[in-house]
This record gives C-alpha cells, structure tokens and sequence, in this order.
C-alpha cells in the first residue's frame, strides 16, 4: 500500500513549469497520505529594477532555475534602523501549489501584500521558530487556493517622490502591480485560475490593496481584494508634500535640491539613501507617531490619476472584504502617550488634548475641542484610569484604520456594480505579554491567523487560537474561491452578511463567532464626526507642512 501511495503521489507534482521567463522548479513534500504541496521561492517576476524607474520584464534565462530558496528582501533598514539589509535586485514572488489524488487546476489565487510602513518587510518575514510568518501553506493546503507572496521596494528607494515628472514615485506600487500581471500570465501553468484572482494584505500592504483596486492599470487582472487594516485613504497611506521630504533626503546625502536633485539621488549610494528615509524617532514626543511616515504612495496622476476618494468607480466589479483590529491604534498609542501601557502611571484628560492637537492640527483650537467632547462625552464626572487611557486608543485606532475603512466600505458599495462589499472588527485579546488586561486586537496581531501559525506552529497557542484561525481561513478563502465569505470549501461558523449603505453589517470575528457575531452600524458616531462633523470644520489657512 505504502508503495502504491508513494508512486501516486511522487508523480503528483508539478515538476518544471514552463514560465514566460523560462522553466522554474521547486520542491514538493509530501502533507498527507494522498496530498502533497509544491513550493516555489524566488522566481523573478519583473528585471531587477532600475534606481527610481518602474519595474521592466525580465529577460528570461537558460535552462531550469530552481526556485527552492527565498531571494533577498528589497533594500531597507533595519527594524531598529541602525544598519540596513537587503538587496536593490529583489524583485521576486513564492508561490505555494496544493496537490491532491489529482493535479490541481483551476484553483483560486491569492496574492499577499506585506505590511511595514511602505519602510520596510519582506514576502519571507521569519518570526519565531524558524518558520516564516508569510509562509502560504496552512492557507493553502486548508482552503485549496494557490498563495503568493511578492516582494515590492519599500523606503526611499520605493516611494521617494518630488511630486512631477523628474520623480513621480510609487515605485513599489509599480512593483506590486508587475507582480499582480505577471500572476495574471502565468499562473494557469501553476494551476491557478488566472480570471480568479484575490489580493489581500496588512498594513501597509492593506493600503496597497486599496490603491492596486482603484488603479485603473489593473482592470481585468484579478477580482476579489482583502484589506486588513488600512485603506488608500488612511492619513498615513498618502504623502502630502513629497518634494519637501525628497529635498530633505537630498540634503542628508549632500545632493542638491534644485532640478539636479534626482539625477544626483540615481547614482547616490543606495544604502545612504535607504538610511536618510528612516524614522526619526527621535523626534518621538515632539507630535503623533503617525507624522513619522512620511514615505509612502503619491497621486502620480498615472497609477494614481487622482485623489483615491474619487477612484471608487474602477473598483465596482471587484469583490472587496475590509475591517481593523478592535485596537488597531495601540502600537501608535503606546508610543505617542506612554503612560495607557503603565499600570501605575495615571494618563491625563491633558494628555488625549495634546494627542488631538497633533492629529487634528490643520483645524486648530476647534478640532481640539470638538474631537475631545466627542470622546469625552459618555465619560462619568470622574472617570477611571482604564476609560481615559482605552479613550486614547479609541482615538487612534479610529482614526487611523477604522473610520478610514468604514470610508472605503460605504465608497465600495456605493460604487459596486457586479461586486459584493463585506465588513469585520477583528476582537481577538492581545497575545502580548505585560499588556494592559482591557487589551483587545493590536496592530498587525490579525496576521499570525490568517497564515495559520496556530496550527503550524502548535506548542505557542492555546485551542482557541486554532479557532479562529481556522475560521479566518475559511471565510478568506470562500470568499477566493465564490466572492462570497459563506460559500466554498470550507464551512463557517456563521452566514456573514454583506455590508450596505444602508444595512451596514458587519462580523465581528474571534475564537466565539455566532449568530450573534453579526452586528451593525460599527462605532457609526464617531465615523460620522470624523467624516462630516470634523470634516466640514474650517481648516487654518497655514496649517504647517511636515
């Protein structure tokens, strides 16, 4: 029997792919007794890039490559920016292939965007145990689909921009739109389906989705898009003066900043330059954390012919799912005031204020107040410390991901044609140690679920873990598979309705999801303040540029 099974699976595999570059091979490893997944690393999908140029095809090669091991990550620093890593020729994608009693084809595709700021990250993150946080197999084995994971040029060398012609940016954007192509071309021979496409992404990568969906270079290519926590219209998705950014980072490599600047920055050492974009942390304290990143997409009037609010129309056949973290705005909130993660530091009304007067900073004295008595309003005569300092998060998280998401959703459907709109709040508790005990969903900790890492990597979580992961496997890829979270491969635990501008539904998704995880109308007043109330504010004449 052992034999038997063994020949049927050893020739069960794709072997060499024949490629418009040439034929890639990768390795295939056996998951069960009649399934086996195909894994391909670092096959090229675009030349190694040109300094601050859009990506070219790649001239193909020779031969067989052998697609078996991670290419570098795009040039970038390090997390702690004190030394930088990578490489400018790191244009590559992975791609991971379940096999069945017969060769897959046909199957559904998704293609992951990573998060990190437009800053930094890699398609190969490595997190804990040795086992990559993007590693495709646990959602494709368990929801049948074909995942990709694609590198793209992030930091100066991705999004530097001084906003004309000399230097019109996106660089990275035009990456992930090479890749999404270049998946679209060739990923029949993987036996992927290329008219049943998906991407999804976190973060950065979210935001990435967002703009790639209402680009107009992308119609046709693929037909379903997830947006984990950020939206093209995020305060951070968007630079607001990139030349002044771009001739500060001239100055800081000794280029000038006249019409000369960007033919010095294209022969300026890349690693200078990749250093010059970091953060300045410190400058931590001085504003919000948020005003820190600087280097991200632009309105190129080409990728980007306009401001994204009003390219909603190019996304009315694409299937859209988008949601948050419950505090999404955490990360940013521990950093811009400290004292929400010390037990035994009081936070102040004093300190929300001075949050507020830099976020809302181009509406002056007005935006302070309105925003604070908007927050403040259901407080108690005395509140207690854990409702001042979950006030501080509410107004990040709000701010920066959900009310910006809630935005996105009500576009999407009022622009939808064929297409269908979903929404969620992602209310897992937080796995980080020494956290306040209120703590729900922090930035970026929806990631280790979707990938599976409950199940890959067991000993770390708890059953409940494996729970929700394997629900968000399921509902992310139905929804690949049908456009519909509910309907596909994999059973849900309950039927996801989808969001309307007037039903407003949306699932709120932990380790518990039932009937009752169906809910409406999410955090719908302060979406309404931030996008009419505060909105229709008078904005101070000189509101000063970053």
């Amino acid at each position: 029997m052992h034999m038997l099974t063994c020949r049927v699976t050893a020739c069960l595999q794709l072997g060499a792919v024949y490629t418009e570059g040439g034929m890639v091979e990768g390795k295939n490893h056996r998951l069960g007794l009649l399934s086996s997944m195909d894994v391909f690393k670092g096959i090229p999908f675009a030349a190694p890039p040109g300094r601050f140029e859009k990506p070219k095809p790649h001239p193909g090669w020779e031969g067989v490559l052998k697609a078996t091991k991670y290419r570098e990550r795009c040039l970038q620093v390090t997390l702690m920016q004190t030394s930088t890593h990578g490489s400018e020729d790191c244009l590559y994608l992975n791609i991971w292939v379940p096999q069945g009693r017969t060769v897959s084809t046909s199957l559904p595709v998704m293609i992951y965007f990573f998060g990190g700021a437009f800053l930094l990250g890699v398609s190969n993150d490595v997190s804990f145990m040795g086992n990559s946080l993007y590693d495709g197999e646990e959602v494709a084995s368990r929801g049948n689909v074909i995942v990709v994971t694609i590198n793209y040029r992030v930091g100066t060398l991705g999004f530097l921009s001084t906003g004309d012609a000399r230097g019109p940016g996106n660089y990275g954007l035009w990456d992930q739109h090479a890749a999404i192509a270049w998946v679209h071309r060739n990923i029949q021979a993987f036996g992927g389906d290329s008219e049943n496409i998906t991407i999804f992404g976190q973060s950065a990568g979210s935001a990435s989705v967002s703009f790639q969906m209402l680009s107009p270079y992308n119609k046709g290519l693929f037909r379903r898009a997830i947006s984990q926590c950020g939206v093209a219209l995020s305060p951070w998705a968007l630079q607001k003066n990139p030349l002044a950014l771009a001739q500060r980072i001239a100055h800081q490599v000794g280029c000038p900043t006249d019409e000369k600047l960007m033919d010095c920055l294209k022969i300026t050492d890349p690693v200078a330059l990749t250093v010059a974009g970091k953060l300045a942390l410190g400058e931590i304290g001085n504003g919000p954390v948020v005003d820190l990143l600087e280097l991200s997409p632009v309105v190129d009037g080409d990728l980007i012919p306009e401001h994204p609010s009003k390219l909603f129309h190019n996304a009315a056949d694409i299937d859209y799912i988008a949601g948050t973290n419950s505090m999404d705005g955490h990360l940013f909130a521990g950093m811009d005031v400290p004292s929400i993660n010390q037990k035994y530091k009081p936070t102040y009304p004093e300190d929300i204020k001075r949050l507020l007067a830099g976020l809302t900073r181009d509406k002056g004295e007005l935006g302070v107040n309105h925003s604070f008595s908007t927050y403040t309003q259901n407080w108690v005569p005395d509140p207690d410390q854990e409702t001042i300092k979950q006030t501080v998060v509410d107004i990040e998280t709000d701010y920066l991901f959900l009310v910006p998401t809630q935005t996105a959703l009500y576009l999407h459907a009022s622009n939808a044609k064929s297409a269908k709109t979903y929404s969620y709040i992602f209310n897992m508790p937080t796995r980080i140690p020494g956290f306040p005990s209120w703590m729900g969903a922090d930035h970026a900790e929806d990631v280790q679920y979707v990938f599976g890492k409950p199940f890959s990597t067991p000993l770390i979580y708890l059953p409940r873990h494996r729970d929700v992961s394997g629900f968000m496997i399921a509902y992310w890829t139905n929804f690949a598979r049908t456009g519909d979270p509910n309907k596909g491969e994999s059973k849900v635990p309950a039927t996801w309705p989808p969001f309307t501008s007037s039903g407003r539904h949306y699932l709120e998704i932990d380790n518990k999801i039932n009937r009752d995880s169906i809910k409406h109308d999410l955090r719908v007043r302060y979406v309404h303040y931030w996008t009419t109330t505060y909105a229709s504010l008078p904005s101070l004449a000189t509101s000063p540029t970053n």
